[in-house]
C-alpha cells in the first residue's frame, strides 16, 4: 500500500473538493504533510467543511472549474474531481453535465499543461463501459455499448470524451495524466439527505422503513468504501503509469441491488425493515442507469500493491452509524 508521506511539502490542486471524494482525499494529503489547494465555488461553505483544518497549509482557490485561470501556480499534481453527480440531473441538465465535464477537464489539463507537475488524476466513471449483460469481469479494455442517442448517456459519454482528452495532452503536450474509473463509493461523509441508492437504503434503515425497490433489483455492481477510493486515487497518482486507466473497486462486493437491500435490511436489529419490490414501469424519470452488470476487474490497480480493505456489509454499518450521527445532531 502506498505510503502518503509521499505527498509531504508537495502542492496538490484539487477540484470537486467539498464532495464526499474530494474531501476525504483532501484530509488524507493534508493530515500526511502535503499543502492543498482546493478549488471551490463557495469558501463559506468550504471553510465550514474543512474548519478543522485552520492551522494546515489548505488554501481555497475560489472559481468554477469551467472559469479557472489558466496559469502557473507551482503545483506538482492535479486531482481533478469535478463532476455532476445527481443521475436526476443527467436527464434533467444534461447540456450542463457534459459542458461541466468538457470545459472543467480542458481547464485543468491546460494548467496542467503550463505547470511543473509530476502528475495528473481524472477520477471518471465505471459506467463508461455501458450496461454489460454478463457477470464477466470487466477490464480497462472493454468495449462500451453507450447509446449516445440517451439522453442520461450525457454523464457516461462526457467521461470517455474526458478519458481521450486526457490521452490527447499525453500524446501532445506530455502531459503526465492517468484515469481511475471508480465504481460507486461510499462511507461516512454522505450527507443524510443523499438520493443515491445506497444512502436511501441506508436511511430506511435507520428510520425503521422499508425498502422500496422501483425495479427487480437485477442490476449487479461492486462497491468501493470512501477510504479504500482515496487510497486507490492516491496510489494510481503517484504509481500509475501515464496514459492509462485504471479501474478501482471491492471485487468482492458485487451483488445485485435486491441483494444488497437485503443485507441492509438485515442490518439494524433496533428497526425492523422489509425489502418490497414494486417494480415501476415509469424508472426514467428517477434517472436510473439501464440494468446492467458490472463485475469491475481490479488486478492492474492491485499490481501497484493497491487492495481494498473494507467489505460491503462493514461498509453500510459505517454509513448508518454517521448518518444516524447526522440525523440525531440535527433534531
Amino acid at each position: 500500500m502506498i505510503d502518503y508521506k509521499v505527498f509531504k511539502n508537495s502542492k496538490v490542486l484539487v477540484t470537486g473538493a467539498t464532495g464526499l471524494i474530494g474531501q476525504a482525499v483532501i484530509h488524507m494529503l493534508l493530515q500526511n504533510g502535503a499543502k492543498v489547494i482546493a478549488l471551490v465555488r463557495n469558501k463559506e461553505k468550504a471553510e465550514l467543511i474543512f474548519s478543522k483544518f485552520k492551522n494546515f497549509p489548505l488554501t481555497f482557490l475560489v472559481s468554477d472549474v469551467c472559469e479557472i485561470s489558466i496559469e502557473n501556480i507551482g503545483i506538482d499534481y492535479i486531482i481533478h474531481g469535478a463532476s455532476q453527480t445527481s443521475s436526476k440531473a443527467f436527464i434533467e441538465d444534461p447540456v450542463e453535465t457534459i459542458v461541466i465535464a468538457l470545459k472543467g477537464t480542458f481547464n485543468l489539463l491546460e494548467l496542467a499543461k503550463i505547470n511543473p507537475i509530476k502528475s495528473f488524476i481524472y477520477l471518471s466513471s465505471m459506467e463508461v463501459y455501458g450496461s454489460p449483460k454478463t457477470n464477466s469481469k470487466i477490464l480497462e479494455n472493454h468495449s462500451s455499448n453507450l447509446d449516445t442517442m440517451n439522453v442520461r448517456s450525457s454523464y457516461p459519454e462526457s467521461k470517455r470524451m474526458c478519458e481521450n482528452l486526457c490521452a490527447a495532452y499525453v500524446k501532445k503536450y506530455n502531459v503526465p495524466a492517468k484515469v481511475i474509473r471508480l465504481t460507486q463509493t461510499f462511507g461516512p461523509g454522505v450527507q443524510y439527505n443523499d438520493g443515491r441508492v445506497f444512502a436511501e437504503f441506508a436511511r430506511c434503515a435507520i428510520e425503521g422503513k422499508n425498502i422500496i425497490l422501483n425495479t427487480t433489483g437485477e442490476t449487479k455492481r461492486c462497491y468501493l468504501y470512501i477510504d479504500d477510493a482515496v487510497s486507490a486515487i492516491l496510489t494510481v497518482l503517484y504509481m500509475g503509469k501515464t496514459g492509462e486507466a485504471y479501474n478501482a473497486a471491492n471485487e468482492f462486493t458485487y451483488c445485485s441491488i435486491y441483494e444488497m437491500a437485503h443485507i441492509v435490511a438485515s442490518i439494524d436489529d433496533q428497526n425492523k425493515v422489509d425489502v418490497i419490490v414494486k417494480n415501476n414501469p415509469n424508472i426514467e424519470q428517477y434517472g436510473y442507469a439501464p440494468t446492467l452488470k458490472m463485475n469491475l476487474g481490479t488486478q492492474k490497480l492491485q499490481k501497484l500493491g493497491w487492495k481494498p480493505t473494507v467489505g460491503l456489509e462493514e461498509m453500510f454499518r459505517k454509513l448508518i452509524e454517521d448518518m444516524r450521527k447526522q440525523k440525531y445532531k440535527g433534531e
